[in-house]
């Protein structure tokens, strides 16, 4: 099977599925802005600690902002976003037609568990979060080409349509899809970038509940030596793999828990503001990057380990020197913007 993409569509390698996916449509509608860019314009670094029940503990690095991440980068860059679900199965499939059909790239939302070119080595695994773009179409097979971190991959509309309408909590995809209108695009305002700045740094050293920010990775360190008291032996072994993943470059973070892409978006800011402080906090989110590394292999190498339970207070000291190291590089980041 050879499904050619779109006209005009490059792929090319990302490294955080939203933004990553997002530039590939930006850059599809002369629009180039990388996708450090836009996780910053978006006010997309944070920290969460989080904990549903039925579900493993979940530690990320990606804020939630209001309006969404999507949403900020677009108005920051001129671009109209629309936002659309449906809970007709019929509809996402006729809607997604029909924008390729008139030569369009589409942004979706799905469980990647339901996507036939990930492997999770016999365990089922979902997470609705996940995006991904649509670039093409071949009717006689029913086949999409999705646009994906790594490459391109030819799905079944029929599995597709399952990832689109995956049930599994804690973040069904609701068939979600996003439109753009790029008439007006331009280049983010100095002002932009100082507000999305100073609302990342905000939300770290003054979160509203003590699971996000600073506080919650000092939760963290807290409550993961106690997840034996909530989890069986072999959930305990998949929340640490988890957290391995989610920290780490493979679950889409770019690698140390987005800071190596916080970064770089830093180093940007500070070409646009002609800027070299910016440089110098670039350099200290880089160091700390290294040490969510470090805990990602630890939680990776734990899990395993022939008694995980045994090794779980190891962390505590680690996590306690990232949440210093966060906090003194939010604070300087804070500090420097008032400078300007």
């Amino acid at each position: 099977m050879n499904i050619q993409p779109l006209a005009g569509f490059n792929h090319f390698y990302t490294h955080h599925c939203v933004t990553g996916s997002m530039a590939e449509v930006y850059h599809f509608n002369h629009h180039p802005l990388t996708e450090e860019m836009l996780l910053g314009l978006g006010e997309g670094v944070g920290y969460i600690y989080w904990q549903q029940k039925g579900a493993p503990p979940f530690m990320g690095g990606r804020s939630q902002p209001k309006p969404s991440m999507e949403a900020l980068a677009a108005q920051r860059t001129g671009v109209k976003l629309g936002s659309h679900s449906t809970s007709s199965s019929r509809k996402a499939k006729k809607t997604l037609l029909e924008m390729l059909n008139s030569g369009q790239p589409v942004m979706l939302q799905v469980d990647m568990g339901f996507l036939p070119y990930f492997d999770f080595g016999g365990t089922e695994y979902h997470f609705g979060g996940h995006t991904v773009v649509a670039c093409g179409y071949d009717e006689t097979t029913d086949t999409v080409l999705i646009s994906e971190r790594d490459g391109l991959y030819p799905v079944p509309m029929a599995d597709l349509a399952k990832a689109r309408n995956s049930k599994f909590k804690p973040f069904p995809p609701k068939n979600r899809w996003l439109t753009f209108d790029f008439s007006e695009k331009r280049q983010p305002l100095p002002e932009e970038l100082h507000t999305a700045v100073h609302n990342m740094a905000t939300l770290m050293l003054e979160p509203p509940i003590s699971n996000f920010g600073v506080k919650g990775i000092r939760k963290t360190a807290v409550m993961l030596p106690k997840w034996p008291e909530q989890l069986t032996a072999d959930e305990l072994k998949w929340a640490l793999f988890n957290a391995y993943i989610f920290v780490s470059a493979v679950g889409g973070s770019g690698g140390g828990m987005f800071r190596y892409m916080l970064s770089r978006f830093l180093c940007e800011t500070a070409v646009i503001l002609q800027d070299t402080r910016f440089e110098d906090t670039a350099r200290a989110f880089k160091t700390i990057g290294d040490a969510w590394e470090a805990f990602a292999n630890w939680s990776k190498q734990t899990s395993e380990a022939e008694n995980p339970a045994a090794h779980l207070t190891e962390c505590v000291a680690p996590l306690q020197r990232l949440a210093d190291m966060e906090a003194q590089a939010w604070t300087e980041l804070k500090k420097l913007l008032e400078k300007v």
